[in-house]
């Protein structure tokens, strides 16, 4: 941290191979959609609008959203915005992904091509520059690189000049390496994989690295865990966890309260400070939630700190629970 910088780690950074730039802080969108049954609140149009247009004035320039949010409702919601606010501002990527039809198992090529014409109009654009394959592993790989199927789609689409840029975004990593080896994406997303709980998402940061792919980290607080608290939240990627799980996280809540830091600071930095990954997703409900990302980031942690929790994180890198307290 410097004068001239005081958030070194809120940068713009190179979307992978491509030539686009985002922010090393992308907004996550999912809540704007109102998903009660998974956040546990409503998120009313206003404050989702809201949300939207205090994030176009920056310092966030990388939005993220999908087809199925809220039943479509989180890309209204932002192409509302985007009308109000007369257009997207100058630098600004919003990235989208298509799903099946809510309710169904159709991921058709046909489903897909239906999936990308309500997000533009949703969205009110033209264009979309970064498309991704959502959750892949609905299907199998045959079904989804197979004549008719939704990379095919993809691929049409993109030639047609309908998309810019594909992506994946999915869970299984194995499923996500798979996808990668064709060389048609230039970005994945995965989420709640690498986090001060579990990075077992390595072999893929090391694989989209290698490849020039850029690496998008979903969920870096684990769905409120790391910035809760394990005894406020025990449960991670909205599951329950076990006994080690919880152990190591209070062990860590402990550590950082003593250095004067906040868990999440610790949380998102673990992401933010990975040259590796290109940009953190972190899911933001009302506009107050863009400056305390800022703030987040901007927390100074001493080494001392790092080198405490370090060792702890690195207990769940194969997603194995060997710490007891």
């Amino acid at each position: 941290m410097t004068a001239d910088n005081p958030t070194p780690l809120l940068t713009t950074r190179s979307l992978g191979r491509t030539p686009l730039f985002v922010s090393s802080v992308c907004v996550g969108t999912s809540a704007l959609g109102s998903f009660p049954a998974q956040y546990g609140y409503e998120v009313s149009s206003e404050t989702a609008v809201a949300t939207i247009k205090r994030v176009f004035d920056g310092p966030f320039t990388f939005i993220d959203t999908s087809n199925e949010y809220g039943g479509g409702a989180s890309e209204r919601r932002i192409g509302r915005a985007i009308r109000e606010n007369g257009g997207v501002p100058d630098g600004f990527l919003i990235a989208t992904k298509v799903d099946p039809l809510p309710g169904s198992t159709d991921f058709s090529g046909d489903r897909v091509k239906k999936s990308i014409d309500e997000s533009l109009e949703r969205l009110g654009l033209d264009t979309l520059p970064l498309v991704y394959l959502h959750d892949p592993e609905k299907i199998t790989f045959e079904q989804a690189t197979a004549a008719g199927g939704p990379l095919e789609a993809l691929i049409e689409l993109k030639q047609q000049g309908v998309i810019q840029h594909l992506g994946v975004a999915g869970g299984p990593i194995d499923v996500e390496l798979q996808y990668l080896a064709t060389e048609v994406f230039d970005a994945v997303i995965s989420h709640n994989r690498f986090t001060l709980v579990e990075q077992t998402a390595e072999p893929l940061l090391d694989d989209a690295h290698r490849r020039g792919v850029a690496f998008i980290n979903a969920a870096p607080f684990g769905g409120g865990m790391l910035v809760k608290g394990p005894d406020a939240v025990p449960t991670y990627c909205y599951a329950p966890v076990s006994d080690g799980t919880l152990a190591r996280v209070r062990e860590m809540e402990r550590l950082c309260l003593a250095a004067g830091v906040p868990l999440a600071a610790a949380a998102l930095q673990f992401s933010l400070r990975d040259e590796r990954v290109t940009s953190t997703i972190v899911g933001m409900s009302e506009p107050g939630r863009v400056d305390q990302t800022v703030a987040l980031a901007g927390i100074e942690i001493p080494d001392e700190l790092w080198s405490e929790l370090l060792p702890l994180a690195h207990v769940g890198r194969a997603g194995i629970e060997a710490f007891a307290g």
